[in-house]
Parts: structure tokens; sequence; C-alpha cells
């Protein structure tokens, strides 16, 4: 089986080849064009079958990962949206929930408030009301309040809808109608609802979910369908599979319907392959750190399994989602990042990005504000004429303008405030690291950092100093490894549905008739994507709490039939559960059955073991000596820093920093004090020493 994994970042489009009978590779790298990224896709889809040989008509499956939506929101570069909701609840996406995000700060910002993702002018209300337990109607859809908010929503240019109605995730009956409606009078917008997307209790979530939904649709379901499009003219008939935020990967025709579950893709791609790196590393504990032009990615694997969200943490850009996703931390800062001074005259290093058009003043594509890739420029870590495999010059007076700009702003030396630009930087993705780590009771100290993505490896080791992590890995392939991920991976469909049952009184007949339903559900799904039952595999799971507590945690249920016999062991699996994450438990109160899960995973060939690199040798790898400024003791001071091509590196024979490694897709920094070698799986293994 032919496949190619493709990964479009903010900056580059990553992309691998690879067959899995003879588990030949090939990776190729492109600018991505932000106008149309599939424009980017499809040249280096053309560039990558150039250089195996292949043609178009042989690849079996196209990977995809795509930040389109993850920046769209990061940005807010959305859709002009609307919402129709019901009467008295059109500030529901406005309030929220009366718990503060941080409960001491005065001057906290809500983005729900600050930056809207539907503008209240554009939230409708119509009369209809559904009631709980079981989402009887104590009053009729006014369905001509429904054309009339759907025709005001056309007049103000509207280009989708989400339809949000109380209590719709016990009977979606009132939003499908509205739905048909909104789609008779605009039917050129995207329209969804609230109980297709995630139907769960929690209005604000759900509300929220679905705003997300309508902000990103228009601009997904057009590139998706511009892919389908270029890939089909290009004579590709095999199938576009897209990555998902819960690690597996879906239709184009599902990703269309339902955007949200793009929000993470490529960064879940990229934990994918940090999980699959380190199982060949023989490496049990990592966190993975993934630097791409516009953003940094850190997920968190413990013994092989990767961590997932709940309905406590799930969010994208401080808005709360409710879609099951890999736990995966997003911030603002990546090679692109822009250094500016603030309002308040602080220093600061993104969230704002240069990203691929005009990009660091380095491209010379007319940036001219100072990012971390110059101020790397400027520092003489990265190769000006060895940049993308010597692919891209890089402009060192564009670089040395830009961030010299910003040193007479800031009254400091062109090092130290190139120097200053990597430390705001490292520290801020140090933070984001803690707070998935430290600030849940994880020792860091005990992990090896998976460093990839563009930017990865040349700042990894400093960010790993911070948190006193011992060990950086480096892929074969660090800037194309999300795209490796994509061949890691299965095809994995995600049910949910609210329950609320208590023990003591659980109605099982209907538990096991909505599990069923649901998994019917799933069934349905695969074989429409041609994936044979004999490869499926199910499991499912419930999102429990103790009776009056406010958030659940995600237990396992028994395969098979719930019944009493078997019921003890999920009461049983929550005490221990609740015991693991807040240090106690209560055996003797009820406990509430909130959610039901069930998850199907299709499983596909995947991406083979790497064969051991061929080796060379330190001198035969060698490219230079020159000098790179690096603070060390307290104190910028220049080292003669050694480059190296990493493909003439010999393997498990250690080098001293300071190291420059170049290589098509990235650049890896060893700094003074650190030591490195390629390990028998074509790993760098980077070791701090005391001097970091």
């Amino acid at each position: 089986m032919k496949s190619i994994g493709v990964d479009v970042g903010g900056t580059f489009t990553d992309l691998i080849y690879c067959d899995l009978d003879t588990g030949s590779l090939e990776i190729n790298k492109v600018p991505t064009t932000p106008d149309d990224p599939s424009k980017g896709v499809m040249e280096g889809i053309h560039g990558l079958l150039a250089k195996v040989g292949r043609k178009p008509d042989e690849i079996d499956f196209v990977f995809h990962a795509t930040t389109t939506a993850t920046n769209a929101v990061l940005e807010h570069k959305g859709a002009e949206a609307g919402m129709i909701t019901n009467e008295g609840f059109r500030d529901i996406l406005h309030i929220g929930r009366h718990q503060r995000v941080e409960h001491y700060s005065i001057r906290q910002e809500l983005p729900w408030q600050s930056r809207p993702l539907i503008k209240r002018r554009n939230r409708m209300v119509v009369g209809g009301r559904l009631r709980p337990p079981h989402g009887e109607e104590i009053e009729p859809l006014d369905e001509d309040a429904v054309r009339r908010g759907a025709q005001a929503l056309k007049e103000a240019g509207v280009q989708s809808v989400a339809i949000c109605f109380l209590f719709s995730y016990l009977n979606p009956a009132h939003e499908d109608r509205a739905r048909e409606i909104v789609a008779e009078i605009l039917p050129d917008a995207f329209v969804t609802t609230s109980s297709f997307v995630s139907p769960q209790f929690r209005e604000f979530e759900r509300f929220t979910t679905a705003a997300l939904a309508a902000f990103i649709g228009p601009k997904v379901r057009t590139y998706i369908t511009h892919l389908e499009a270029s890939l089909k003219a290009a004579g590709i008939s095999g199938d576009l599979r897209i990555m998902a935020s819960n690690g597996g990967v879906a239709t184009a025709g599902m990703v269309s319907e339902k955007p949200t579950l793009t929000l993470l893709s490529g960064l879940a791609a990229g934990v994918l392959a940090g999980a699959w790196l380190g199982e060949i590393a023989r490496r049990r504990k990592l966190i993975t750190f993934d630097i791409g032009g516009t953003s940094a990615d850190i997920g968190i694997i413990v013994d092989g399994k990767l961590a997932e969200t709940d309905s406590r943490s799930t969010s994208i850009a401080g808005f709360p989602l409710l879609s099951p996703m890999i736990d995966i931390h997003t911030i603002g800062a990546g090679g692109g990042s822009i250094a500016h001074i603030d309002r308040g005259g602080a220093f600061r290093v993104g969230p704002r990005s240069a990203g691929a058009a005009p990009g660091p003043a380095a491209y010379g594509r007319g940036g001219a504000e100072p990012t971390v890739t110059d101020a790397n420029l400027v520092l003489g870590r990265l190769d000006a004429h060895d940049f993308l495999g010597g692919g891209m010059k890089l402009d060192v007076d564009a670089a040395r303008r830009a961030v010299d700009g910003l040193a007479t702003k800031l009254g400091l030396g062109l090092n130290e405030t190139a120097e200053g630009i990597l430390t705001v930087i490292n520290a801020n993705m140090a933070n984001a690291i803690r707070s998935r780590t430290i600030q849940k009771g994880i020792d860091p100290r005990g992990f090896s950092l998976v460093a990839f993505g563009g930017g990865g490896p040349l700042q990894g080791a400093d960010v790993a100093a911070m948190l006193e992590i011992p060990e950086v890995i480096v892929p074969p392939y660090p800037g194309i490894t999300s795209a490796m991920g994509l061949l890691t991976t299965d095809f994995k469909y995600d049910a949910v549905r609210t329950a609320f049952e208590v023990s003591g009184a659980v109605d099982l007949a209907k538990l096991n008739r909505s599990l069923g339903q649901m998994e019917a559900g799933l069934v349905a799904r695969f074989e429409a994507d041609r994936i044979a039952l004999d490869h499926v595999k199910f499991s499912r799971s419930g999102d429990l709490r103790y009776v009056g507590q406010g958030y659940e945690l995600r237990v396992p249920l028994p395969e098979g039939e719930i019944a009493e016999a078997n019921l003890p062991q999920v009461w049983e699996a929550f005490h221990a559960a609740h015991a693991g994450e807040y240090g106690h438990a209560f055996p003797a109160n009820p406990i509430e059955i909130v959610n039901i899960r069930v998850s199907g995973v299709g499983l596909v060939p995947k991406l083979a073991r790497p064969a051991a690199p061929p080796g060379g040798s330190l001198a035969k790898a060698k490219v230079r000596t020159s000098p790179c400024v690096f603070r060390v003791g307290g104190k910028l001071q220049s080292f003669e820093t050694t480059f190296y091509h990493r493909r003439d590196l010999p393997v498990e024979e250690a080098f001293p920093g300071p190291a420059i490694i170049l290589q098509t897709d990235s650049t890896t920094l060893v700094p003074p004090g650190a030591s490195a070698e390629v390990d028998q799986t074509g790993n760098i293994i980077i070791t701090l020493g005391a001097a970091q």
C-alpha cells in the first residue's frame, strides 16, 4: 500500500511518502499557501511523486492533517456566523458560567466576551421549548420565527448558522426542523446544530462547540472541497482521509459536516508520532514538543498511552469544547512569532505570527518585524545557505535589521535582544509544559522531551534545561514528524450521549439500548467508509461522578451487556479513578453515570519500524565551524560551533556541544555542556549537562 501523509502548518506544508510493503520513505517540504492551502499541498505532492518516481494513480491513500481550523480560531479569522436559539437565551454565549477562569483576577480576559464567535446582533431567538429528563415538547417550535430569523441572517450576510436549543441532547427534533428551514432560506450557508455536533448536557459548552463549528465550518468545507477536486484533477484516485483530534482519521465528508473534529488535527498527528517513536526508542514517559511557524504544541504520553481531555479542560484558544480529543496544549509560540513591546512597555514574543506570508524578515518576502527565526539567525544558530537543505536562502542582513530595530527601542545590543527573544519564547513554552506536568502533579524530570516540527529541535534543549528534563529526542525527520504520525494511526470514530443514571436505580435496559444504538451508528459509519468490520474494535466508557459533584471522570464500561453482575466493577473503577485524581474516594456515596461513550477503531496498515541508519563519521559529517552566541553562566558568550550534516553522522558515537545539525526539514541545536549521539533507529539523543 502506497500512502502520502500531508501536514499543513502555518508556515510550511510537510509531506512524506511511504510504501508500506517495502518500507521505503521520502519526504518533501514546501511553503504553505495561506490564500489556498490546497495549492501548497498539491505542489508538495507533485514534488514528492517526482522524487519517488511514482504516478498519481499508484497512490492508495492521502492522509492529511491541517491547522486550517486551529489557526482560524487562534487568530480569530473565521466566518461571519449566525445563531438561532430559544427565547431568553440569546446571551448564553456571552455569559458563560458563574465560575471564573481565574478566580482572583479582576482583569482577566474572557474570550467569549472580548472576541465572540457569533456577534450578538447575529443571534436570533425563537419560541419553542423541550423539558428534561426525557425531552418532551412543552412548547412547539415557532417555525415562522425561525424563517424570520434565517431571513434576517441572510440579509446580514452570514456564511454559517449554528442552531442551539435547550435540552436538544435529549431530543433533537426542534433543532433538526429549524435546520431544514434555515437550509431552505440559506442554501449555500454552512448550517449545523448543537445536538449533531455534541449531544451532551451543559448548554454553554454545547452551544460554544456549535458556535466553533459555525465559525470554522465554511473555511474547512471550502478547503476540503478544493483539495478533493485538486487531487482528482491530478489523477490521484486514492482515498483522502483527514486527521481528527481524537487520534484517528475520518473521511473528508465527515470532517466537512463536523469541522470541530479537525481543531487539533495536525497536533494530534504529532503526538501519535511521538508515541510511536517513543515505543521504538523504548521510552515510556514522553513529552511531545512540536514547534511550527505559528504555534507550539505539547502532549503527554505515559506507558504508551495518550492523555485525553475531559469536559473540565477541553478548550481551544480559551473557548470550551465538547469533542473527543487527545490532551494537547497549544500556545501561540513558533518560529514566526513576532517579538514586540506591548502597550504597557513589556517585552513580549507572540502570539502574533509572521506566518508564511510575509514570514520572518530572514525569508526576504517583505517581513520587517523581528521573529524567533530571525533571532536564531542573528545568533548564528541557522545556516543561511543550508536552510531547507539549500532550498531557501536566508537574508542575514534583513534579520539583523529587524532585530536591531527592536534592540534600539529596548536600549540593548543586537545579540542581547536576539538572545532575549529566545529566552522569552523558551520560557513561554516551558511554562506551558509546567501547566501540563508540574501543575498536575507530574514530575517532568522523569520524562524525555521529543522535539520536532521545524523549530522543536532548535529550541528543545534550552526548554528541557529550564525544566530539568535530562534528555531530548529528535526524530529522524523532525520537520515532517506530524506527517509521519498520520501513517501510524487508524480510523477512529466516537459516539457520546448523555445518560444520567444513578447507582442503585440504573435502568439497565435503557443503558444497554443506548450503547447498542451508538455502536450500530458507528458500524454504519465504518461500512460507509468501506472498513471491514472484522478489522474494527469497539470500546465503551462512561463519564461518572458522585451525586452532587460538578465534573466527571472517565472510566471503562464492560464489553457486551451491562448487567447487575458486572455493574459493581464500574463503581469500583470510578472509586479508584477518583482516588487517583483527588487522593480520596467515598465508597458509600451514590454514583451518577452522566455520559456514555463508544469508540470504534478500524485497523489499517501502519508505518514500519525504521531501518538503522547507514552511519558515517564525524569527520565526514562536519561542514564547518563558526561562532554562535549562547548564554552560559548568566553571560552571553561566543563559542566556536561545529556544523554537521545529519545524514553523515555516525551511529552510537557521542559528540559534544556546541553543535548545529543540519538537515532538509529542520535544524537541531546541541548547546554547550550537552552531548548528542544517533541511536539505532536514527533518533538524535541529546543528553543535557550541568552547564545547562
